[in-house]
């Protein structure tokens, strides 16, 4: 069989898969803090007529003669570029401006996003759209400041008989109690990966670290999480690289329509061209077996 027929198995095969990615990236396109994916093809194995020959006192020397057999995926990248902030106004709408990743807990699991759209349940807890309770640094046992000395994170809870309550750039959550006093409920903290394209989508906006994203770390080197399951340190926003908050707004999908449809065509002609040359190695191979008449 002609060789070229698996080659346009393989590059089908491969855009079939690239038209998958391009159709979750546009159905996620108002997703919150969402991040697009992108497929990368390589080569395969190609197989080689001969080998390269050096030169002689007579001849020169010869370049080697392969034929390549297909094409393969290589990656299938997760981009994490920041996507545009819009104004909501809400108090619990949060964006990062910059790196990092919101830490919200699974039981004894720390999941990361950055979907900052947040809610509090009927006890006072920060919570995402799954109830799953953001982390922070824990307020001072008078309320009056942050317990910078924890090494631990601890859920944010803001008493339901608060007036007002206000995050600010910095993470710190504030309310003003019965009294009026202005108190504090603790400070959001920030995790940050050396490689955050390794980390592994789990759905419902959420990442979690693998082995190679490595654990969250932070400047201090503090160990902001002592969990069951796994350390890693955390940052303040605004610290050691990580992102401020910005209060009232949320990051957007940062998928960008024109340039997926512009994708999706050349997924689409590159589809066809395969196709093609499928149809041209069955003509071929159709008039091999019309010579034996």
């Amino acid at each position: 069989m002609l060789r070229s027929m698996y080659s346009g198995i393989s590059g089908m095969k491969n855009f079939q898969t690239k038209l998958d990615v391009i159709g979750n990236n546009i159905s996620n396109v108002n997703t919150y803090g969402f991040k697009k994916g992108r497929v990368v093809f390589k080569d395969l194995v190609s197989q080689s007529i001969s080998g390269a020959g050096a030169p002689t006192a007579n001849t020169g020397g010869t370049n080697p003669k392969q034929v390549g057999l297909g094409s393969q995926l290589a990656a299938i990248d997760t981009m994490h570029t920041t996507g545009s902030l819009q104004t909501t106004g809400r108090t619990l709408d949060l964006a990062i401006s910059g790196d990092g990743f919101y830490v919200v807990m699974d039981g004894t699991t720390p999941l990361y996003t950055r979907a900052g759209n947040f809610y509090m349940d009927r006890s006072g807890s920060i919570v995402n759209a799954d109830g799953l309770a953001l982390q922070g640094l824990p307020p001072a046992a008078d309320g009056n400041s942050i317990n910078t000395a924890s090494t631990t994170v601890n859920d944010i809870v803001v008493p339901t008989t608060a007036q007002s309550m206000s995050i600010g750039s910095d993470g710190v959550v504030t309310y003003v109690d019965t009294a009026g006093q202005l108190k504090y409920a603790g400070q959001v903290m920030i995790a940050k990966f050396a490689n955050p394209e390794g980390m592994e989508k789990v759905g419902q906006n959420l990442f979690q670290q693998t082995t190679n994203s490595g654990i969250a770390y932070a400047g201090g080197n503090f160990n902001r999480l002592t969990t069951a399951n796994v350390t890693g340190g955390l940052d303040t926003p605004g610290s050691s690289g990580t992102g401020t908050i910005v209060a009232g707004t949320l990051e957007m999908s940062n998928v960008d329509l024109s340039e997926e449809f512009t994708e999706m065509i050349v997924a689409q002609r590159g589809f066809q061209a395969n196709t093609r040359i499928i149809t041209t190695s069955d003509e071929i191979l159709q008039e091999l077996m019309s010579m034996k008449r």
